[in-house]
């Protein structure tokens, strides 16, 4: 964990991009809580093949505005060239300075091609291509693996690709176990790999949505956690207060090993994340 160790803290917090107008006032009221705890910078999330892109656009402008800087999710997959270098050009007319770029996924049950960028390592060269340094370049990490990946060390490499190509950090998938994450950055180091790679964080509320997307991304949750949530079946309550903890501790483990900061997926709700803000005493 010594690469790590050297880098400053940082916190910040990710959105998605809201469908109706009661939803982006739902989302500015999350805002303004959480912009209390003076984060980094804010995230918003960019659906699968694109299909929330001007919902993300105009999310990312109006939060961009308010005064905590905020970076739009950017995804190669159904996306051409001319499409991504017209939203690079707006968000830097805009003074957006952070980008994270992924691969992304074609929506469920759509067929077509990926694009003319295939991979996220094209599209960080891509953006460094088109826009220099003009942002910096956030990419996804998997310490239990992407995946899709055919093994491990195909996962590392293609995590050693992005960094060559020009990111400048990365954000990792969320984990429930801090050894896991712990043990990526040990092969990050050995690999010569060093940028700052910060945990993400989910909050425990909803059990039957944290299964749901835990198997849609191929984060692990450990039997001991699942049991325990099992038995409180609809028990919201003692459900929260249980994730409250749990996740509590393990941020607690890996800020104390050196882990560069923290990036809480929020869903849109600031609750929970600041319950785990307040526990950690940031």
């Amino acid at each position: 964990m010594q690469s790590q160790q050297q880098y400053p803290k940082r916190f910040s917090f990710e959105f998605f991009p809201p469908k109706t107008d009661q939803g982006w006032e739902k989302l500015q009221g999350v805002r303004n809580e959480l912009a209390e705890l003076d984060p980094a910078f804010f995230s918003v999330t960019f659906g699968a093949g694109g299909s929330t892109r001007d919902r993300t656009i105009n999310t990312v402008l109006k939060l961009n505005q308010m005064g905590i800087p905020t970076a739009p999710h950017l995804s190669c997959v159904g996306g051409t060239r001319d499409e991504i270098s017209e939203l690079l050009d707006t968000y830097k007319s805009q003074g957006v300075n952070r980008i994270v770029a992924l691969r992304g996924d074609l929506p469920s049950g759509m067929g077509g091609t990926a694009g003319e960028l295939r991979y996220a390592n094209e599209l960080v060269a891509f953006i460094r291509e088109h826009s220099g340094d003009a942002f910096e370049i956030e990419v996804a990490a998997y310490p239990e693996f992407h995946p899709q990946a055919r093994s491990a060390e195909e996962d590392l490499n293609n995590f050693r690709r992005k960094v060559e190509a020009g990111a400048n950090s990365a954000i990792t998938q969320y984990f429930f176990n801090a050894d896991s994450y712990l043990y990526f950055i040990d092969r990050l180091e050995q690999l010569g790999v060093d940028i700052p790679v910060v945990p993400g964080i989910m909050p425990i509320v909803n059990y039957a949505s944290l299964v749901r997307f835990s198997e849609m991304c191929g984060a692990e949750i450990p039997r001991w956690i699942r049991k325990q949530l099992d038995a409180y079946g609809d028990d919201s309550a003692s459900i929260r207060q249980f994730g409250e903890e749990v996740v509590s501790r393990m941020c607690e483990k890996l800020l104390q090993a050196g882990a560069p900061g923290l990036h809480f997926y929020t869903l849109n709700q600031a609750d929970a994340s600041k319950a785990i803000w307040q526990n950690l005493n940031l």
